[in-house]
């Protein structure tokens, strides 16, 4: 089990990416959040098997409208309690 703290750059804002990133974490059994950050970027956290959080970057790479020029990772810890993945609005 391993987190991710999570920074996307590109073509991620409007094109359906925390959606979709919600979608795959759901169906991959990941948990954590995804929110759309002031600078046009997305950021990220998730928590699961490293398989699954490689599947999930790479189903959203494969986005019909998202485009992802750049990915900041960073490994932090696990959070126990965390059972579900969500959209953040702030």
């Amino acid at each position: 089990m391993k987190r991710y703290q999570l920074t996307f750059t590109g073509r991620v804002q409007g094109v359906g990416f925390r959606w979709t990133a919600q979608q795959l974490a759901n169906s991959l059994g990941l948990t954590g959040w995804v929110y759309n950050d002031w600078d046009g970027s997305v950021q990220m956290e998730v928590q699961g098997r490293p398989e699954s959080i490689k599947k999930l970057i790479e189903g959203l790479d494969r986005g019909t409208f998202i485009q992802i020029d750049n990915l900041e990772k960073k490994e932090i810890p696990i959070i126990d309690y965390e059972r579900t993945f969500k959209i953040k609005d702030y």
